[in-house]
């Protein structure tokens, strides 16, 4: 396994999938989006996850995906791909073929638009990570997959060993204290909703995986940095600047948003693929007007003597 290159620490962003204005996909600006936040500093990459448009992309666009993915981190930091299909056929498929393309590990999603049993849920879990030499990601996110991986889903998986963590998307972040306290250390886990990570970190995830880190790498390394050093003044000031944009996060448009973000700071297009579309009207002019607002107003990254 390839599990001790995952620290599972500081900061994943979740990347977009670039594109051109008539949908193809854009490998050069993928490949540059994903570089920039390396040199800003990220501790770890998502490729295709729901940011990165997964489930709009055909089966071998995937793969060429992550073919640039690998090719542009090249071992600069660990990455995993987003498990994200309709059945667990198909899943097992996609989660070799991504190992083999070089990923450190997989986040795996539920089985997409079916709402399964818990039996029916645990069994495509295992079924795949059976499949692969890779350590897992579960990706718990009730309010998107119509689909909770409760205490008695994990209790069961947790008897397959390359399952190792949980990145926690539910909006209760009592979650992370029940998960702890009915596991210890067994999982890992991982903030994943953007306006509840700090809450997430200080309560003891080992990591964020961030939308918005795509827009504002730094801070988002920087808040990070600040809660692991005891800086909680810092924190919050980074993070009471960053909240309206973080609360993007938990809405069904994120991905525009997000994108519209990075195209606003000079990181990436806006460009998504149907059924998206780009945002118009009062939601497009709100986003904007946050985005600028923390741009004008930045905080500073400087650790006080």
């Amino acid at each position: 396994m390839q599990e001790t290159k995952l620290t599972w620490r500081g900061v994943y962003p979740a990347a977009t999938t670039q594109f051109t204005a008539d949908s193809a996909i854009d490998f050069e600006a993928t490949q540059t989006v994903l570089d920039n936040l390396i040199k800003d500093g990220v501790d770890g990459l998502i490729i295709l996850g729901t940011c990165g448009e997964n489930n709009a992309l055909l089966p071998e666009e995937k793969r060429q995906v992550l073919a640039a993915a690998q090719e542009v981190i090249a071992g600069r930091v660990p990455w995993l791909s987003g498990v994200s299909e309709l059945t667990t056929a198909q899943g097992v498929a996609y989660a070799k073929d991504a190992v083999k393309a070089g990923a450190d590990g997989l986040m795996v999603l539920p089985a997409l638009v079916y709402v399964p049993t818990v039996g029916e849920l645990c069994t495509h879990f295992e079924t795949i990570a059976q499949a692969v030499d890779a350590p897992i990601m579960l990706y718990n996110n009730p309010p998107a997959y119509r689909v909770s991986i409760g205490i008695d889903a994990l209790e069961r998986l947790a008897a397959q060993s390359n399952i190792v963590a949980v990145k926690e998307s539910a909006p209760d972040s009592r979650r992370f204290t029940d998960i702890i306290n009915a596991f210890g250390d067994r999982y890992i886990v991982m903030a994943g909703l953007d306006d509840v990570a700090l809450e997430g970190l200080i309560l003891g995830a080992h990591g964020w995986i961030s939308g918005l880190t795509s827009a504002f790498p730094r801070e988002s390394v920087a808040l990070v940095a600040a809660i692991n050093d005891g800086d909680m003044e810092k924190a919050l000031r980074i993070y009471r600047w960053f909240m309206p944009l973080l609360h993007l996060d938990a809405e069904h448009d994120l991905v525009q948003s997000i994108k519209l973000a990075e195209s606003i700071m000079g990181r990436g297009s806006e460009h998504v693929r149907l059924p998206r579309m780009p945002l118009e009207g009062k939601r497009r002019e709100d986003v904007v007007r946050w985005v600028e607002t923390c741009a004008a107003t930045q905080p500073s990254l400087a650790t006080a003597a």
